[in-house]
């Protein structure tokens, strides 16, 4: 089995201009990025149609020894679906997808975008671009006041009406999707995710990106959910949780800042928390993955300049853990 490629996110750090980031990964001995579109990372508007632009990026990342293995487009794919659109949105949303802010004409423009981001993916010579769904449903997710089962159903038939026709650009560019299986998507835990792609009649482009940092505080298997969806895993995910539940912290946050020790749980630095990682590497191993294992790096309680080297480090630590060129027993053999 060929090496992994490791990759670094760039989502956590488009404050920097994006040929900072890429000198930063290249010095660390990244072998890639997936590209956020946002910041001044990748504008994939501009990408679907600038031919020296998408060259300008390509010989950024060669210049630092790098390749592109995913771009990523989470912020513009929240609001396809969300319900309602709001302020948190014009923090996240671009001045020409916010337009007026009318909500419907926001999850149109999105939408519209995310069609480009498919484009730009294909003209950098991408097969994969990650991000999220938006959901109109995640309001319900208390379940109170009762929610009639017919809400649901709509939530998931609006979510196919919405993101079908954005697939179907997908398939005539030859890329995939994978969506971030993440509180607030349309898929968030193990039946969501099922449903999801039931939603979509299991189409062949509509994937997964797996992330078992949002696993580990729902005490979610992600071995298991590997195993069960190993034929939807496009993408992988190396972030971090911890459970920091002691009978005062609650599981959903508190509506508390990242890093205040009263959550029930935080995002920390691969490796810092309570992701077990050599199973899953393994499982990676017996499902067939060959795609990158990209380092998400969130941890509001350590720099990301040591953060990222360390989560680096352990996994080209976990990629020595590849099946042997022969089975151990074969040495029993008489013959």
């Amino acid at each position: 089995m060929a090496p992994r490629p490791i990759t670094l996110f760039t989502g956590q750090w488009a404050d920097l201009p994006f040929e900072e980031v890429a000198r930063l990964a290249g010095e660390w001995g990244f072998d890639g990025l997936e590209i956020a579109c946002w910041g001044d990372h990748l504008d994939p508007v501009r990408a679907a149609e600038d031919d020296d632009y998408v060259q300008d990026r390509l010989d950024i990342l060669k210049r630092n020894g790098l390749k592109v293995f995913a771009i990523a487009n989470h912020l513009t794919g929240q609001a396809v679906c969300d319900d309602p659109i709001d302020e948190r949105h014009r923090g996240i949303l671009s001045d020409e997808v916010w337009g007026d802010g009318d909500p419907e004409g926001v999850r149109g423009r999105a939408a519209e975008v995310m069609k480009a981001t498919a484009r730009a993916a294909a003209r950098l010579g991408v097969k994969t671009v990650t991000g999220f769904t938006g959901s109109a449903i995640w309001k319900t997710v208390a379940m109170f006041p009762p929610v009639p089962d017919g809400m649901i159903d709509a939530g998931y038939q609006d979510f196919a009406d919405r993101w079908n026709p954005i697939m179907d650009v997908f398939d005539e560019v030859g890329v995939r999707f994978a969506l971030e299986v993440h509180p607030s998507e349309i898929a968030y835990d193990y039946w969501t995710a099922k449903r999801t792609l039931e939603a979509m009649a299991d189409r062949e482009s509509f994937g997964l990106n797996f992330d078992p940092s949002h696993f580990i505080w729902q005490d979610l298997d992600p071995v298991m959910f590997l195993q069960d969806f190993a034929g939807k895993i496009f993408h992988v995910h190396v972030k971090e949780s911890i459970r920091q539940l002691n009978g005062r912290n609650g599981r959903l946050g508190s509506h508390l800042a990242w890093a205040d020790p009263r959550r029930g749980w935080d995002f920390v630095t691969a490796g810092h928390g309570h992701v077990q990682w050599e199973p899953i590497f393994r499982t990676l191993n017996a499902i067939g993955y060959e795609g990158p294992t990209s380092i998400e790096w969130e941890d509001a309680g350590m720099d990301r300049l040591i953060g990222a080297p360390q989560a680096l480090a352990l996994v080209k630590q976990l990629a020595q853990i590849s099946p042997p060129a022969a089975a151990f027993d074969a040495a029993f053999s008489s013959r």
